[in-house]
């Protein structure tokens, strides 16, 4: 397969399954149907990264759910990644490991690549940042959806879809190389006065968690639920452990419904053991909103954000040491301390 000079090709090895849909492709002669591929999830997934990457070096990032951005009037991660009336600068296409464009989902330990084709000119610093973004999902973070699940270790719940992981990738190389640049070099480009700031400040303020700067990884770690009354998860997240019903006091795995109420079963667990816990309410989020604590079984890898004016790194590693008494302060990897790993590397083939 022949390369154009302006392309990059990024390989990767699927370490779990990849989640980007559940619509299923048909199957022929009676074989078993695959799920589709689709291409926009994991590229809504590599700009939500790179959202949190150009925070991190104390830029501006829109929301893109609620974006004002428009046009030339955009912000540095639209510049790339495209906004109405501006489109994106590449074309995304996912390869399997024949070079061969790929329809069908990305499955565990199988190989794969990403090519960006430049559709208009992109920088130098887009290539930077973007590599470094790929280099962080695959090194600490996760791509693609399906990424809340939580880990089990009860027997009869392993298998369930919401006890599996998904999105955790090995990186293998890059063809061309991407030119090094400096963090002042990237920070620079960021925070450069052309890039506009249009989104509300309220909107703006609700999404400053999602930086770098604020974002912590564990390898080698995960939080789970044990049996019915033990959950690792959710000591840190600050949420009782028992999944008994709060209506009759039995535990009752979906489907099954509370026969007092024959109802879904209100949990214990779903609620936080203080009421009054501000930092556990925002770690475990809601119906509507994102928690802020993500565990993997295999590879094993747990990581999360921190919000400083309420719960800071040394906070979010107390909470942690409830969960795993044995974590060590090197295991511990902070946003700042990834940022200049993935900057100053010098293996970038």
């Amino acid at each position: 397969m022949i390369l154009s000079k302006d392309e990059r090709t990024y390989k990767f090895k699927a370490l779990t399954d990849l989640w980007t849909g559940s619509v299923t492709l048909e199957g022929k002669n009676g074989q078993t149907k695959k799920k589709r591929l689709i291409t926009t999830g994991l590229v809504g997934s590599i700009r939500w990264w790179f959202e949190v990457l150009a925070r991190g070096l104390g830029g501006y990032a829109c929301d893109p759910t609620d974006t004002k951005c428009e046009g030339r009037n955009h912000c540095v991660v639209c510049e790339l990644f495209g906004c109405t009336g501006w489109a994106r600068k590449f074309r995304f296409e996912i390869l399997d490991e024949k070079g061969n464009i790929k329809t069908d989902q990305i499955k565990q330990d199988k190989p794969f690549s990403l090519r960006f084709t430049p559709l208009r000119p992109i920088q130098n610093e887009e290539w930077a940042l973007l590599d470094a973004t790929l280099r962080l999902i695959a090194e600490y973070g996760a791509i693609g959806g399906k990424t809340v699940f939580k880990p089990t270790e009860e027997e009869k719940r392993k298998k369930e879809t919401h006890h599996q992981d998904f999105g955790l990738i090995k990186f293998i190389g890059t063809y061309p190389p991407v030119p090094k640049m400096e963090a002042t070099e990237l920070s620079n480009y960021i925070c450069a006065g052309r890039w506009q700031k249009v989104g509300s400040k309220g909107k703006e303020t609700a999404f400053a968690w999602a930086s770098l700067q604020h974002f912590w990884c564990v390898n080698g770690k995960t939080l789970s639920r044990e049996n019915a009354n033990t959950s690792t998860f959710n000591i840190v997240l600050g949420r009782k452990e028992s999944k008994e019903c709060r209506d009759c006091g039995k535990v009752h795995d979906p489907p099954q419904k509370c026969p007092k109420t024959n109802r879904y079963p209100r949990r214990y667990s779903e609620h936080l053991a203080k009421r009054n816990d501000g930092i556990s309410k925002w770690l475990a989020g809601s119906q509507r909103e994102s928690k802020k604590v993500f565990s993997f079984k295999n590879p094993a890898r747990t990581f999360g954000f921190v919000k400083p004016d309420l719960v800071d790194f040394a906070g979010m590693k107390t909470r942690l040491r409830k969960a795993w008494p044995d974590l060590q302060d090197a295991e511990f990897r902070e946003g700042p301390a990834i940022l200049d790993e993935l900057l100053t590397k010098e293996d970038r083939s």
